[in-house]
């Protein structure tokens, strides 16, 4: 968004001075001009959009700055502009781990407060998120310090860019997982990323209840979408939230219905099976 150039600075110089092959960088402005930016050993690329196309948006106009300068890479970083990457070995780890798993697709970082330490249990892209210190293999990521296969990008296509904000990882990651490819969480990838609230977003109750519905419509097989959105809606009224949020989030529950969700593609019955195994079955 252009207003945070020196914590983007920051992050450029974590990524230059990541061990092994040098990375390269596209920089995206999405709706807003970018800051004068530094040579990078890899090299660095800048796109600017015209206006604001929200979080997946951005991420895929990235995607296609790759394709149209005519790059062959085998996967991308995805890190969002007021994060950092504390250790030199992040992307050595990364190329390590797709390396010994043609199957892995996707990988999770664990994102830690820069003064603390601390990993909110949100971060932690699972249900039993107690330990955020513990690996595992999940079933979604999250997309501001991950690194996706292009292959997968290839084959299930890009990120829902009708999503604008909240669960546009999911999104791709059920087709992900629906197409074969494995997804994990790896505590030893760190990003640092000061702690914040998602619902410092004005548009956040609206749209996470929207694409909640649009999640379900594109996604899960018909007798699960019922039990999916009924098992969000008595959540968000067990956290009780307060009035206007509540009026806001029925109000993108009803906007997820009554909209267009995009193309649906149910996942397989067997892919059901797989994320239950993993522990998150898709009504949870």
């Amino acid at each position: 968004m252009g207003n945070r150039p020196e914590e983007l600075r920051a992050l450029l110089d974590s990524v230059a001075e990541q061990k092994g092959e040098p990375i390269e960088v596209v920089v995206v402005g999405n709706g807003a001009p970018l800051p004068e930016l530094p040579e990078l050993p890899g090299g660095l690329r800048s796109v600017e959009l015209p206006e604001n196309l929200g979080i997946p948006g951005g991420r895929n106009a990235g995607i296609q700055a790759f394709g149209e300068a005519g790059r062959d890479v085998d996967a991308i970083l995805f890190l969002d502009d007021d994060g950092l990457l504390p250790e030199r070995d992040t992307a050595e780890l990364c190329r390590q781990a797709f390396t010994a798993d043609p199957a892995l697709g996707i990988l999770s970082f664990r994102i830690a407060d820069p003064d603390t330490g601390v990993t909110q249990r949100r971060h932690v892209p699972r249900l039993r998120a107690a330990d955020p210190t513990r690996s595992s293999k999940v079933t979604t990521f999250l997309g501001g310090a991950s690194a996706v296969r292009t292959a997968v990008i290839a084959e299930v296509g890009p990120l829902p860019g009708e999503f604008f904000y909240a669960h546009e990882e999911t999104d791709l990651a059920w087709r992900a997982l629906d197409a074969g490819w494995g997804i994990e969480y790896r505590a030893d990838m760190v990003l640092h990323h000061p702690t914040t609230s998602p619902s410092r977003h004005a548009v956040y109750h609206r749209m996470v209840a929207r694409n909640r519905v649009w999640l379900a419509r594109r996604n899960l097989p018909l007798p699960l979408v019922p039990v999916y959105l009924g098992v969000w809606l008595l959540l968000t009224l067990a956290r009780r939230p307060s009035r206007p949020a509540l009026r806001a989030w029925l109000g993108g529950f009803k906007e997820g219905w009554t909209s267009p969700c995009g193309p649906r593609r149910p996942m397989k019955w067997r892919t059901v099976w797989r994320m239950a195994r993993l522990g998150r079955p898709p009504v949870i």
